[in-house]
C-alpha cells in the first residue's frame, strides 16, 4: 500500500501544473451523486480500494464543497455491512443520495444481482440504517445503478439498469413502490448503465453512460418522467483515456454542472488499467431550447471556483484543492489509563496521513481580508518535520514555517502556534511537508487574525 502512495507522490506532478481534474486525490472515487442540500454540495461516491486490480469496493464515502474547488472528506459514511441480509464484502457499486421529508435515503445496488437496497438517515452525513431489511428491488443481474427523481406533483421515481433501463414509482415512505417494474421501451441505442434522471425548466432529462467502451456521456429528453425519451446526443464522447463514465448532473449557485470520472490518478502510477477511477467535474452549458452543448472530455481545469475560503475558522486537513502525495485516515482516540488499555472513547478524526518530505495540499482561494498574524495547525507526530506554508505556488512565497520537533507521538494531538508574515488578499495557500520518513499526521488549520 505505501509503495502505491509513494508513487502517486512522484508522478502527480504534471498533473497538478495544469489544473484540478480529478477533483479528489487521497483515494479514488467513482459513480459521483452530488445532492444540494442548505448552500452546500454534498458528493456521495463508490470508492475503489488503493489494491484493486478488478472492481474492489466495499462502501461509499462523502465529500462536501461550497465552492466546487475546495472538497472536505467526511469518510466513510455507509458500507455493504449495513445490509445484514447481503452476505458479500465486495461490490458497493453506484449509489444515490436523495432528500424528502427531512430525512435522507441513500439507494445502494448489492452485488451479484441481489438487489437493490435503501438506507435512511436524519441527516446527510448519516448515520445511515436499513429500514426495511431487504431488497428494495429485486428483479435480476441488471439491479445496479440506482437513480431517483421526485416530480414536481410528489410522485417519486426509481431508475435503474445495465444494458436496459427500468423504473418504478416509490410510495411516499420512499422505501416502497407501488405498481410493477417497467422496462422502459424507449431508452437511447446507445444506452449502456448509469442513469442519472433530472428535470429542469419543464423538461426531463435522462443521462448515462454511453455503449462501452470507452464509455461516453448520452443524454436524451421527454416531456414525461416514464419517457417516451428521445435521444439529443453526447454531453461528453467517450474516449479512450477512460474505459467507464457516470454521470451526476446538478444546478448550483447559478451554475450547472456535470460529475463523473477518469482514470488520471491512477495512469500516473501504473501503464496498465485498473479499475481505480477518478472523479471529475465540469460547468454544464444548456442552449436556449433545453439542450445540452457537448464538452470535450475531461479538462485538467476543471470548474471556476465559487466565492472564496475563510482562513479564520478551523479548516480540516482534509479540506483541500489538490494534493499530492498523501491519503487520508479515519481513527478513533480514545482515554489512555496507566495500563495502556483502552479507556474512555475522546474523539473521532479523520486527518492527513502517509505524509513524506514533499507532499503538499493546495487550499484554492484563500481570501486573507482582516491579514494573518499566525497559525494553528493540530498535528500528531511520527518522527517530526517542517510544514512551510506558500502562496500561490509550491514553490511560492514563504508566510510561515510550522516546526513540529517531537517524534513518536502519532496518538498525541498537539495544536501548535506559529508567526506568519502579514498576507493580505486572496491567495492560494501551499502546505508543504518536509522532514524524513513518515513525518506527521495532520488534522487541521486556522489562521489568527492581524
Amino acid at each position: 500500500m505505501k509503495i502505491i502512495h509513494i508513487l502517486i507522490a512522484s508522478f502527480l506532478l504534471p498533473l497538478v501544473c495544469s489544473g484540478q481534474n480529478p477533483i479528489i486525490q487521497t483515494k479514488y472515487t467513482a459513480d459521483p451523486a452530488p445532492l444540494v442540500y442548505n448552500d452546500t454540495v454534498f458528493l456521495y461516491t463508490s470508492h475503489d480500494e488503493d489494491d484493486a486490480f478488478g472492481f474492489k469496493m466495499q462502501d461509499w464515502l462523502l465529500y462536501t464543497s461550497t465552492d466546487m474547488v475546495n472538497w472536505t472528506e467526511h469518510g466513510v459514511i455507509a458500507s455493504l455491512k449495513d445490509f445484514r441480509w447481503v452476505p458479500y464484502d465486495n461490490g458497493a457499486w453506484a449509489p444515490q443520495c436523495v432528500r424528502r421529508n427531512n430525512k435522507f435515503y441513500l439507494y445502494c445496488p448489492m452485488p451479484n444481482g441481489i438487489g437493490i437496497g435503501v438506507l435512511v438517515s436524519d441527516s446527510p452525513y448519516g448515520p445511515f440504517k436499513d429500514p426495511i431489511g431487504k431488497p428494495l428491488i429485486k428483479n435480476g443481474v441488471q439491479d445496479i445503478d440506482p437513480t431517483v427523481l421526485i416530480d414536481d406533483d410528489g410522485q417519486a421515481y426509481l431508475y435503474w439498469g445495465n444494458p436496459d433501463l427500468y423504473y418504478v414509482k416509490l410510495n411516499e415512505d420512499m422505501v416502497s413502490y407501488s405498481g410493477g417494474i417497467v422496462k422502459e421501451p424507449t431508452k437511447p441505442a446507445n444506452y449502456q448503465e448509469g442513469p442519472w434522471v433530472w428535470k429542469r425548466n419543464g423538461h426531463y432529462y435522462l443521462s448515462y453512460a454511453s455503449t462501452c467502451c470507452p464509455e461516453g456521456i448520452g443524454y436524451a429528453m421527454s416531456n414525461s418522467p416514464t419517457g417516451p425519451w428521445e435521444y439529443k446526443g453526447n454531453i461528453m464522447d467517450g474516449d479512450k483515456r477512460s474505459n467507464g463514465n457516470h454521470p451526476g448532473i446538478i444546478d448550483y449557485k447559478g451554475n450547472s454542472y456535470v460529475f463523473g470520472f477518469n482514470y488520471a490518478i491512477l495512469k500516473q502510477t501504473m501503464a496498465k488499467h485498473y479499475e481505480r477511477r477518478s472523479i471529475c467535474l465540469e460547468t454544464l452549458i444548456y442552449n436556449a431550447d433545453g439542450t445540452i452543448q457537448k464538452l470535450p472530455f475531461w479538462t485538467n481545469s476543471g470548474v471556476k471556483q465559487l466565492g472564496s475560503l475563510n482562513p479564520y475558522k478551523r479548516v480540516e486537513a482534509e479540506t483541500m484543492a489538490w494534493s499530492e502525495g498523501v491519503k487520508t485516515e479515519f481513527a478513533t482516540e480514545w482515554e489512555r489509563n496507566v495500563s495502556w488499555d483502552k479507556g474512555k472513547k475522546i474523539a473521532d478524526r479523520l486527518f492527513v496521513t502517509s505524509i513524506h518530505h514533499g507532499d503538499y495540499i493546495m487550499v484554492k482561494g484563500v481570501d486573507f481580508s482582516k491579514g494573518a498574524s499566525s497559525v494553528d495547525v493540530n498535528v500528531s507526530s511520527l518522527f517530526g518535520g517542517k510544514i512551510e506554508i506558500r502562496t500561490d505556488k509550491k514553490d511560492g512565497p514563504l508566510i510561515g514555517t510550522v516546526n513540529i520537533n517531537t517524534s513518536a507521538e502519532g496518538d498525541l494531538w498537539k495544536t501548535i502556534s506559529t508567526p506568519v508574515k502579514n498576507i493580505k488578499g486572496i491567495h492560494d495557500v501551499y502546505f508543504v511537508f518536509r522532514g524524513e520518513k513518515d513525518l506527521f499526521n495532520f488534522d487541521w488549520w486556522m489562521f489568527n487574525a492581524k
